[in-house]
């Protein structure tokens, strides 16, 4: 009988500290998760692909960091672009935002005007700009290897001036990305040295950024804005322009309709090639290369279509 009473006593014991070992755990747990001291993230969003670009591969392995690209992968040049209700939603949340500036992000004045918190970084910040006929800025710097080494600079500069206590890294970061892109451009210049024949037409005013980088001549530019296509009367004097200079080459662009392109081609027998300005792709962590990737494509490709 004492035997039994005293293996009853020692598996009550036993179960109350098991038990107790377990309430211990899940309020332990409970704390972990409700703990108000625990770290946010410092979240940066950027306006577009190019810029988005950059910034990861400035922000790269930065413990806490996260970055948004606040427009679709296929949004293209923010020329007119509108914000949403979603995109509000992601800039109330953002310690910093990341645009191209140059008078791209039309949009600036109402998003600061809705969130007069922003901190915004501009990266094209005390970049020369090029100016059209009208006098109007052209903000595709960033087709340009060069300027896109000033606006990793730009970033890094001023995303430091806003969180101090990752700008060693995001400098290291920076330099590092930015080697890279000497490198790519430094082969580049190269690579087309050689090229006889400098003089190419256009369908987009993306590229006289690029085309002043690497000594080419834009003949005639077809769509001014892109995804309007031109007049009879604009399409008939570029299939003019075209047969006189014996232009052998058409430069369209991937993101927009080749359907000008395709009519000067049948008219004059020139061929249409793809350059791209990098302006759409899908905001993931293995993009850090797509600048670099894109840039070299378009280096065959020229040396294809100007040889």
């Amino acid at each position: 009988m004492l035997y039994k009473m005293s293996k009853l006593f020692f598996l009550i014991v036993i179960s109350s500290v098991l038990l107790a070992g377990c309430s211990n755990s899940k309020q332990h747990s409970g704390a972990v998760n409700s703990n108000p001291a625990t770290k946010k993230n410092f979240i940066v969003v950027t306006s577009f692909y190019p810029v988005y670009i950059s910034t990861i591969n400035i922000t790269r392995d930065v413990p806490g960091v996260e970055v948004i690209n606040m427009t679709k992968s296929q949004t293209g040049c923010l020329h007119d672009y509108q914000l949403t209700p979603e995109d509000l939603k992601t800039l109330e949340k953002a310690n910093a935002f990341v645009i191209n500036g140059a008078d791209m992000e039309a949009f600036l004045e109402k998003a600061i005007k809705q969130q007069q918190q922003l901190k915004v970084i501009d990266a094209s910040k005390n970049i020369a700009l090029l100016t059209d006929q009208n006098g109007e800025k052209n903000p595709h710097v960033w087709v340009s290897i060069s300027n896109a080494i000033m606006q990793v600079q730009n970033i890094a500069g001023q995303l430091s001036a806003i969180d101090p206590e990752n700008a060693e890294k995001y400098k290291k970061n920076a330099g590092e990305y930015q080697k890279k892109l000497e490198t790519l451009r430094d082969t580049m210049q190269k690579t087309l040295a050689g090229t006889k024949n400098r003089e190419i037409i256009t369908f987009h005013e993306a590229f006289p950024y690029f085309a002043k980088e690497f000594g080419l001549n834009i003949v005639a530019v077809i769509e001014r804005e892109p995804g309007s296509d031109p007049s009879p009367k604009e399409l008939a004097e570029t299939i003019e322009k075209v047969k006189a200079s014996r232009i052998k080459a058409l430069f369209a662009e991937p993101q927009y309709s080749s359907k000008a392109a395709d009519t000067i081609s049948r008219e004059t027998g020139a061929k249409v090639y793809i350059l791209d300005p990098v302006v759409t792709g899908e905001a993931k962590p293995g993009a850090y290369d797509d600048y670099i990737r894109a840039m070299e494509k378009n280096s065959s490709t020229l040396q294809e279509a100007l040889k």
